[in-house]
């Protein structure tokens, strides 16, 4: 039986988000001195040239002057409180009621402008004969001097490995599936409901993209489950080519939707126009909501990765081509309070190779049906208005000049419009990941190792779910339970991380007096990093107030523009590791220290910052949060500065910082150990890279990096804390 939907009370309008206007340059700065200081004409560059700026040696936040963006910021961040949906669980009624019935019954979906579903043979019909498949197909033909039915073949072997064959003979067989494996699995799945109706009045008025977060396989049919739940239409999923590698599941995941596309189109360019052409046909006749994962991945971390633009950019083109009318983009957060990958995304990040996907592997996952993995929630975000977000910004005329069918490289307004968009879906996921009691303790605990008293725990925990909540955090407490009752059931939940001995809490890293000093390190990182897992999922509530925590420690300075300056310096280098919107530092800035002012730990004047008397706890709790990732990229720079001197590549950089940290811990050297996490080491050589401290060259056989050891060596000197941070020289404010 479906669950039914109430009817809203009024039809629920998409969020509309920015407005026209000419007023952007508030948001974005002016001047040389600040809005501390007298103000100078001039708008000053992205976060690209702030990098090059840094990496340039003068260390400032905005050294160079670059193309500043249009419009009013995209994304505004609320920084009251705001009500949000209740949940509801989807379990309860599942455990009452016989999963069979549930799996077959009368499924009427509400679609597209009550439009009849199109058999998947028809869209591939329609994208094999579509002008602008067949324009590749006749110049590729052209240039390699082959027939045109040649090409046209191996387009259609193309289709055949992508394209989905949605049968609902197979989405019955997850939904009964689906439903035993959760209840075993799962104390709860609960979803918002009012999201649920937004998202039923979105997918009747235009076409839909659903933007979920991705932190496990489990996410992959979540949203098919949900939707099938609620008599909606079921979503075609983008999903890597690695699936169908899995015999019978990667064709039963064909048949429940998912249509395949390979991790690296190259210089394909027929791959890439039957692709594009196959997604933009689904989307224009809005024969189902196409869903997808703008991380690419899945995170290791739980931090949001940065986002990657090619689907996105394939799924707007329609509307800038003006083939509909609009598309809603529905940004959806699905929180875990235990994955089930937890240990394996730990020996990935510390180089145990990721086990290829296979069916033999699913079965033998078998064994995690037994384990309980605690919660599940879904919050279904506001559909965004694409046509409102392009309002006032794009100029769709050049769109008009050119035949529709015509491959048309996106200007660079498009291509930064698409990046935009991008980061402002990941923030809109973020804002409404749902933090567990479990979430708090983590935090708590990786900053009072090796152990710490229960009784302590406790109290620091309850301390900083009041801290996450002024912050604006989404935090589910479990009903009537008691502060100590919520931390012994989070450690009895976590058991395979921490446990409780003797009044105390410890990591679980068994045997660590046994074995090999080798062996003893690399269990002890494994345990902080799965609880690491869990402390950075708070780590996107509190980046901004921590990094303005982070530059008062660094600068010693109470002058607003030194700790301004030294913040700009910190974003940038963590622009791969946190979610930043392009190009508003100040605004960031701002809020950090709204946020901090909020929670009484500084106060502020027009020109300089005071911590009062409570902010001396708060600002060092928040400052010890971010030590990891600090001291993480101290160690990284500093094997870039010592030890490399030729050209590198990837490859050989993971295992080189690898093995210097490992050495450094052996010796006692350092107790860093998520230095070793391949996550931190690649996002610390990218934030290098923008900045210009590592030039990345393209090599027929990838990518090769080679160091520029002056600028490595000044940021690393103003991680040490051993030169001031220099006055930006034009900053953006």
């Amino acid at each position: 039986m479906a669950r039914l939907l109430r009817p809203p009370p009024r039809p629920p309008q998409p969020q509309r988000c920015g407005q026209p206007g000419r007023d952007r340059d508030r948001d974005r700065g002016r001047g040389s001195a600040g809005p501390w200081g007298p103000q100078r004409r001039g708008r000053a560059g992205e976060r690209g040239a702030a990098r090059r700026g840094a990496a340039a040696g003068t260390m400032a936040a905005a050294a160079v002057p670059g193309r500043a963006r249009r419009g009013t910021p995209m994304y505004s961040k609320e920084l009251t409180s705001k009500k949000r949906d209740e949940f509801e669980d989807l379990l309860e009624e599942r455990r009452l009621s016989s999963d069979l019935r549930y799996a077959m019954k009368c499924y009427t979906p509400v679609i597209y402008k009550g439009l009849s579903p199109c058999k998947p043979n028809a869209i591939k019909t329609a994208v094999l004969q579509s002008e602008q498949v067949q324009y590749v197909i006749k110049q590729l033909a052209k240039e390699m001097g082959e027939s045109p039915d040649i090409i046209q073949e191996e387009a259609t072997e193309i289709l055949d490995e992508m394209g989905h064959s949605m049968q609902l003979g197979a989405v019955r067989f997850f939904a009964f599936t689906l439903s035993k494996i959760f209840k075993q699995l799962f104390q709860r799945v609960c979803v918002n409901e009012e999201g649920m109706q937004r998202l039923q009045h979105a997918i009747q008025e235009h076409p839909v993209v659903l933007l979920p977060s991705h932190r496990s396989y489990v996410d992959f049919l979540m949203l098919s489950y949900l939707l099938y739940t609620y008599d909606l239409a079921l979503p075609v999923i983008a999903a890597g080519i690695d699936f169908l590698g899995m015999k019978i599941v990667g064709e039963l995941l064909r048949r429940a939707g998912a249509f395949f596309m390979r991790r690296s189109f190259g210089g394909n360019r027929l791959y890439w126009a039957v692709f594009a052409e196959y997604v933009k046909t689904m989307l224009r006749n809005g024969y189902a909501p196409i869903e997808f994962f703008l991380e690419g991945t899945r995170s290791r971390t739980a931090k949001t990765l940065t986002p990657k633009f090619g689907l996105l950019s394939i799924v707007m083109e329609p509307f800038f081509k003006r083939e509909v009318f609009d598309t809603y983009l529905v940004p959806i957060s699905i929180s875990y309070e235990r994955i089930l990958e937890e240990s394996l995304y730990a020996y990935e990040l510390l180089g145990v190779p990721k086990p290829k996907e296979s069916t033999s592997g699913l079965l033998k996952a078998r064994r995690i049906l037994s384990d309980n993995f605690g919660t599940i929630h879904i919050y279904v975000g506001q559909p965004v208005s694409l046509r409102t977000l392009a309002s006032g910004r794009i100029n769709l005329c050049p769109y008009n000049l050119v035949p529709r069918h015509l491959p048309q490289k996106p200007s660079e307004d498009i291509q930064e419009f698409v990046s935009d968009v991008a980061y402002k879906m990941e923030l809109l996921q973020i804002e409404n990941m749902v933090l567990s009691p479990w979430v708090l303790v983590a935090a708590v605990l990786l900053q009072n190792l090796p152990a710490m008293d229960f009784e302590l725990l406790i109290e620091k925990t309850v301390w900083l779910k009041g801290l996450t909540q002024t912050f604006g955090g989404f935090i589910e407490w479990p009903d009537n339970l008691c502060a100590k009752k919520a931390v012994t059931s989070a450690l009895a939940l976590h058991s395979n991380i921490a446990r409780l001995v003797n009044g105390h809490v410890v990591l679980n890293d068994k045997g660590e007096e046994d074995g090999a000093v080798g062996e003893i390190v690399f269990k002890r990182a494994l345990a902080i990093l799965m609880c690491g897992n869990y402390r950075n999922q708070l780590l996107n509530v509190f980046v901004r107030p921590s990094l303005v925590a982070l530059a008062l420690q660094m600068t010693r300075s109470f002058r607003k523009e030194e700790v301004y300056s030294c913040f700009s310096i910190l974003r940038d280098v963590f622009s791969d590791e946190f979610i930043f919107f392009p190009g508003i530092s100040l605004k960031d800035f701002e809020e950090g220290c709204f946020l901090l002012t909020k929670c009484d730990a500084i106060q502020t004047t027009q020109q300089e910052i005071y911590l009062t008397d409570k902010g001396s706890v708060i600002v060092s709790f928040l400052s010890a949060m971010f030590r990891p990732f600090v001291e993480g990229y101290q160690l990284i720079f500093r094997y870039l500065s010592k030890e490399t001197r030729e050209a590198f590549t990837e490859k050989q950089f993971v295992p080189g910082v690898r093995n210097f940290v490992f050495q450094l811990l052996e010796k006692g050297n350092t107790q860093c150990y998520e230095a070793l996490s391949s996550d931190m080491q690649k996002n610390a050589l990218a934030a290098l890279v923008q900045m210009g401290a590592v030039k990345k060259k393209k090599m027929s056989n990838g990518f090769t990096y080679n160091v520029n050891q002056e600028a490595v060596n000044k940021i690393l000197d103003v991680f040490d804390a051993r030169i001031p941070v220099q006055k930006p020289v034009a900053a953006r404010l």
